[in-house]
């Protein structure tokens, strides 16, 4: 009996082994990640998209169909990065030129094929002049610098790649000359450019190809050529909004001021909502700019909304309670910084310090912003015409500064009960109103007893009462 039962439960394991195992017949995935635009940071987003995207699909292979005039060497530097992060195979298809950056990011994947009569290289870092009107002299010692740089940057994913080295360089310095076999490719003070049928041809012993690995006439040659015919393919597509999240990125720190502020005032003057409204939509655009550019889901926002109305409910329903208002204001800070972090499918969850340092470097700016303006609006807005229409529409029903500030000045005197630890600033309740209060500079305890001696803006200044 014993035996039966342990043969079928070996049985029933070598089965469910079976089941976890791969179908054989599972088609392999290939992912198409169209670069026909100049290398500029809209274009960082569309590939970012494509590689979080195979990632997610555990892709066999990604392939660059690549048509492009070059671009930003900053823009080049973060999509090679973002190309290291997939761990299957890198293949790019020059379809008709790969021009400058273009070439640099070819170089960055493991093989490159050409499509008859294409061209890759050209690749010396150059100037645009202002405005977009043609290319302009560099300066001799910036051209150094750029070019060492460059050089730098290509020769690592070269060497990776096993590409010739000197071949990348020769397209890079012109002042580099080449020259393999005993034959000159590339004359000292030119920049070596090269057609399909020249980047193929083979040199050294062993033969092996200048740079690339054949010419196919389409994409799915290239596919064929490299065991992918009957893969299932999928091509990134432009959605047209990667633009739109280019711009929004670029402006990130300011709408995070404009939230920061706006919640401020909300707060300062409960009931207007106009500056709330303002806040909420500048913090849309924050999260929809990191959505766009494929750094982060709609989680974020999510863990946004719910700090939110933590801190809400501190300030407006149960004014004292400190804990939520603390934990609130941390899932704030959190999804802040998250939603402007770079993370990809089957990474650690938690992100690094490089991947955290530039989100928190734009919430410091903007924090140090919004505290200043805060500070200045405290002073000046209550003297202004405009925090009277403003405060004219609150829940108070003080309907201009001079009326408010006669109301501050009939409270003086008054004493009451501190209802949250004044440090120095809190709240109050003095018979059944309650205010928003500051004192001196000293500290003083939820629970105490206060007198009002005076006012600041909209806050009434308090002491402890003996």
């Amino acid at each position: 009996m014993r035996k039966w039962l342990a043969l079928i439960l070996g049985l029933l394991g070598l089965f469910g082994a079976a089941t976890n195992l791969p179908a054989a017949d599972a088609p392999k995935r290939v992912f198409v990640i169209p670069i026909r635009e100049n290398i500029d940071p809209p274009l960082t987003y569309l590939v970012r998209r494509g590689v979080k995207k195979a990632m997610e699909a555990k892709a066999d292979l990604i392939v660059l169909d690549m048509k492009t005039n070059g671009g930003r060497v900053d823009t080049t530097e973060e999509i090679i990065e973002i190309l290291n992060n997939f761990k299957g195979e890198t293949a790019t298809y020059v379809n008709d030129r790969a021009f400058s950056a273009g070439a640099f990011i070819s170089v960055a994947t493991q093989k490159i094929y050409m499509a008859p009569q294409s061209v890759i290289g050209a690749a010396a870092p150059i100037i645009m002049s202002p405005g977009g009107g043609g290319v302009q002299d560099m300066p001799s010692t910036v051209e150094a610098k750029m070019t060492s740089a460059v050089r730098a940057l290509v020769r690592r994913v070269a060497e990776k790649n096993g590409y010739n080295v000197e071949v990348i360089e020769a397209m890079i310095d012109k002042n580099k000359e080449l020259i393999i076999d005993g034959k000159t490719l590339n004359k000292k003070g030119e920049i070596l450019t090269l057609t399909n049928t020249e980047a193929e041809q083979e040199y050294g012993k062993p033969p092996k190809p200048l740079l690339s690995s054949g010419t196919v006439d389409s994409l799915e040659a290239l596919l064929d050529e490299l065991g992918y015919a009957h893969a299932q393919v999928t091509t990134i597509k432009p959605t047209g909004a990667e633009k739109l999240g280019s711009w929004i990125n670029a402006i990130s720190p300011l709408l995070l001021i404009i939230g920061l502020i706006g919640i401020y005032i909300e707060i300062k003057t409960p009931g207007v909502m106009l500056p709330g409204i303002i806040a909420v939509l500048a913090f849309v655009l924050y999260f929809l700019g990191g959505y766009v550019a494929g750094l982060s889901g709609m989680e974020w926002i999510i863990v946004f909304v719910i700090g939110l109305a933590l801190l809400i409910s501190e300030f407006f329903v149960h004014p004292g309670t400190i804990l939520p208002g603390i934990v609130g204001l941390i899932l704030i800070i959190i999804s802040l910084v998250m939603a402007m972090v770079d993370m990809y499918p089957g990474t650690p969850a938690l992100p690094t310090l490089p991947q955290l340092r530039l989100p928190l470097q734009n919430l410091t700016i903007a924090m140090g912003v919004s505290i200043v303006i805060a500070i200045l609006l405290a002073r000046i807005l209550p003297k202004t015409s405009i925090y009277g229409a403003l405060v004219s529409q609150t829940a108070s029903g003080v309907t201009s500064v001079a009326e408010q500030q006669q109301q501050q000045t009939s409270r003086i005197g008054q004493t009451g009960v501190a209802i949250s630890n004044l440090r120095p600033g809190g709240k109050a309740q003095f018979d059944q109103q309650i205010l928003d209060v500051i004192t001196q500079g000293e500290m003083i305890s939820k629970g105490q007893p206060v007198r009002i001696i005076g006012s600041s803006g909209s806050e009434s200044i308090v002491e402890l009462a003996s």
